[in-house]
């Protein structure tokens, strides 16, 4: 597997894993830029790669009432000063054809919504921006259907891209992370990422909103590592309960540091 450049030094190549952390949506500039800040300090001190994340439009809300973000320009811009002024890669998702060019201007990384993964205009848009693409797995998907989103990405001219395994479909309101996915998906040559937040997640679970059993995440993150990743995504918050979206399926920020230092230290020993 190629070894991928995500920016500022930060390296996919198998050898350390990737942590791409951060909140669910840009609740305010203020809050945004201390959050990135402290997640610097908790991974610089336990040696861990860092790409921060955070999104600048919830567009996939269960309700229209729910809080969206600051916009692609404004929220894209916030988090590319963000990135320049910490020395860390900044990824965001993108929803059009039009944002991904937007986004590419300010920030390293675009990520491809797992329910957007198939859609081609705007796969192709991503790649084309010769950013690092990350595709979300859609939960309909298989592992080896993968391969078909590959494709389009390489026949536009990147190979920079990788997968994030997020749990499939189980019935109503829930998802379940089938850990031979990361196996298959790393079988077929791509590096693979997992969502151990989203995967706990229970989509429309409180009606109006998404629930989710955060307490299992760092369960299954350690789960991921075990089997083979080549990074793991966490979402994270310094008041879960007070989040703007995706509370229920966060890890605290106060739990993140011995969170990460047991998966590193299992990535060392298996």
């Amino acid at each position: 597997m190629p070894v991928i450049d995500l920016g500022f030094g930060v390296l996919m190549d198998g050898v350390a894993p990737v942590f791409i952390l951060g909140p669910c949506v840009i609740e305010s500039e203020s809050f945004v830029r201390e959050l990135a800040a402290e997640l610097k300090s908790i991974t610089t001190a336990v040696g861990a790669r860092f790409v921060f994340k955070a999104s600048y439009d919830k567009a996939n809300r269960t309700s229209i009432h729910s809080y969206r973000g600051l916009g692609c320009r404004e929220g894209t811009r916030l988090l590319g000063e963000i990135g320049r002024e910490l020395g860390v890669p900044v990824t965001t998702d993108v929803h059009s054809v039009e944002e991904a060019e937007i986004a590419a201007e300010h920030v390293d990384i675009l990520q491809i919504p797992a329910f957007l993964c198939r859609q081609t205009d705007l796969v192709v848009a991503a790649a084309r921006t010769g950013r690092v693409v990350n595709v979300k797995k859609g939960q309909f998907l298989a592992p080896w259907d993968v391969s078909q989103i590959a494709e389009k990405i390489s026949q536009s001219g990147n190979s920079r891209f990788f997968f994030t395994e997020r749990g499939t479909t189980f019935g109503y309101n829930n998802l379940v992370a089938d850990m031979r996915s990361l196996f298959w998906i790393r079988e077929q040559g791509f590096r693979v990422v997992f969502d151990a937040t989203h995967s706990v997640q229970r989509p429309g679970g409180q009606g109006a909103t998404s629930g989710g059993d955060g307490r299992l995440a760092p369960v299954l993150a350690r789960a991921a590592v075990a089997t083979g990743v080549d990074g793991v995504f966490i979402e994270t918050h310094p008041d879960p309960s007070k989040s703007f979206s995706d509370g229920p399926n966060m890890i605290p920020l106060a739990q993140l540091s011995g969170v990460l230092r047991q998966l590193l230290a299992l990535h060392a020993l298996v």
